[in-house]
C-alpha cells in the first residue's frame, strides 16, 4: 500500500503547531478548497475532504494526542521501526524478530503501543469505532430526539398533561427490520464481504470504516424491502403525552427514558428530551412563583375606594378592599395564591391600574372640571 500524507502534511503544519494556528490554517485551506468555490475543479472536493478529514483528528486535543502517539512509535514509516513492539496475542515472545510484524501480513489492529493498547483501539477512538468487526459490534444506545413545545401559560404554571406528535424511526413493518422483501434470502455483503466495515489507507495502514453497501451489516437482501428502501427502519410520526410539572417555565426540560429513537444491535432506544415554550397568559404575569394580575380601576373607583374580585390560578375568587386614593401601580398581596414549585407557594399580587374614561360628554366635562376646581386641581 503507497504511504499517504500524514495529517500534519495535510494541512501544512508543524507537529509542534498551536491548536490556535491549526485552526487558522484549516479555515484558510477549506474556504479556498471549498466545492462550493470550486464548481469547475472536481479535484477540489477531494481535497476538501482530505483537509476536514485531518482536521477532524488535528482539531481536538485528545485525538491528536493518540495521533502524536501513533508517529512517534513509528506508525508513519512501517511497523519495523516501532522497536519492542509485536503483534498482540501471536505468541511471538520478545526478541524473537519483527519480520512477523513489518511484513505484508500485519494488521495495524495487531500492535500494542505500550499502555495505550492496539493502534487499532487508537483508530477505533479517533474514526467513530469502525473498526470493529461486524460480528462484533455491540449493542448501542439509540439516539436522543429533542424537540420544542408551547405550552399555555396556566399549564405550566399548574401542571398538567399536553400532547406531543414527534418523529422517530421504527422498525419497518413489512420486513420486521431486516431490510428484505418478503420471500428474499439474506446474503453476504459483497462489498465487504460479510465483515460488515471497509478499508481505505491513511499513513500506510488499512483504517475501517462501516461498509456503505450493507450500512455495516454485514449482510444485505436479495430483494430490498419496497416499505423501507432496505434500511429496515421507516420514519414515523409517535404521539406522546407529556407530564408538565407545576411551576414550569420557559426552557423548563423534560425528559422521557425510552421514547427516542431505537438502539442498534439490540441496544436500548433512546430518550426524548422536551423543551418548553411557555405561552404568555392575557390576564396573569409571573415574577418568580408569584403571580402578577393587573386590575383596572376607573377614577371614581381609585377616589373613593371600592371592592374588586379576582380570580385565583385554581379558578376560584377572591375579594379584595381597595382603600380610597389608591395610585395606579398600587400592589395588594393575596399570601399563597401564586405558583407552587417544590414545596414552595408564591403569592398573588394584584396590581391597579387606573383608566381614565375616553371621552366625556360636554355635561360630563363641565362637571369633571367643576369637580377638579373645587379640590384644587391643576387641568
Amino acid at each position: 500500500m503507497a504511504q499517504s500524507k500524514d495529517f500534519y502534511s495535510v494541512l501544512g503544519v508543524s507537529s509542534t503547531a498551536a491548536a490556535e494556528d491549526i485552526k487558522k490554517q484549516y479555515r484558510r485551506l477549506a474556504k479556498k478548497y471549498h466545492p462550493d468555490a470550486n464548481a469547475n475543479d472536481p479535484k477540489a472536493a477531494d481535497r476538501f475532504k482530505e483537509i476536514s478529514e485531518a482536521y477532524q483528528v488535528l482539531g481536538d486535543a485528545e485525538k491528536r494526542k493518540q495521533y502524536d502517539d501513533m508517529r512517534r512509535v513509528g506508525s508513519f514509516g512501517g511497523f519495523g521501526s516501532a522497536a519492542g513492539q509485536r503483534p498482540r496475542g501471536t505468541g511471538t515472545p520478545p526478541g524473537a524478530g519483527t519480520a512477523g510484524a513489518s511484513g505484508a501480513g500485519a494488521r495495524y489492529q495487531d500492535f500494542d503501543v505500550g499502555g495505550l493498547g492496539g493502534l487499532g483501539d487508537l483508530f477505533s477512538s479517533m474514526f467513530g469505532g469502525g473498526a470493529r468487526n461486524a460480528r462484533q459490534r455491540q449493542p448501542e444506545t439509540g439516539q436522543t430526539i429533542e424537540s420544542t413545545l408551547e405550552v399555555p401559560f396556566r399549564v405550566a404554571a399548574a401542571g398538567g398533561k399536553v400532547p406531543i406528535e414527534v418523529d422517530v424511526n421504527e422498525d419497518c413493518a413489512t420486513c420486521t427490520g431486516t431490510g428484505a422483501a418478503p420471500g428474499a434470502t439474506i446474503k453476504i455483503c459483497p462489498e465487504c464481504t460479510g465483515r460488515g466495515v471497509v478499508s481505505f489507507g491513511q499513513g500506510g495502514f488499512a483504517v475501517n470504516r462501516p461498509c456503505p453497501m450493507c450500512a455495516g451489516r454485514g449482510q444485505i437482501p436479495t430483494e430490498r424491502c419496497a416499505t423501507c428502501g432496505g434500511s429496515g427502519e421507516i420514519r414515523a410520526r409517535r404521539k406522546v403525552i407529556i407530564t408538565v410539572p407545576p411551576g414550569s417555565d420557559t426552557g423548563t426540560k423534560i425528559r422521557l427514558k425510552g421514547q427516542g429513537t431505537k438502539g442498534e444491535n439490540g441496544g436500548p432506544p433512546g430518550d426524548l428530551v422536551i423543551t418548553l415554550q411557555v405561552q404568555d397568559d392575557r390576564f396573569y404575569k409571573r415574577d418568580g412563583t408569584d403571580l402578577i394580575a393587573e386590575v383596572p380601576l376607573n377614577l371614581a373607583q381609585a377616589t373613593l375606594g371600592t371592592r374588586v374580585s379576582v380570580k385565583t390560578l385554581d379558578g376560584k375568587k377572591v375579594t379584595l378592599k381597595v382603600p380610597a386614593g389608591t395610585a395606579s401601580g398600587k400592589r395588594f398581596r393575596v399570601r399563597g395564591q401564586g405558583i407552587e414549585k417544590e414545596g414552595v407557594k408564591g403569592d398573588l399580587i394584584v396590581e391597579a391600574t387606573i383608566v381614565p374614561p375616553e371621552q366625556l360628554t360636554e355635561e360630563q366635562e363641565a362637571q369633571f372640571k367643576a369637580f377638579a376646581d373645587a379640590v384644587g386641581m391643576k387641568y
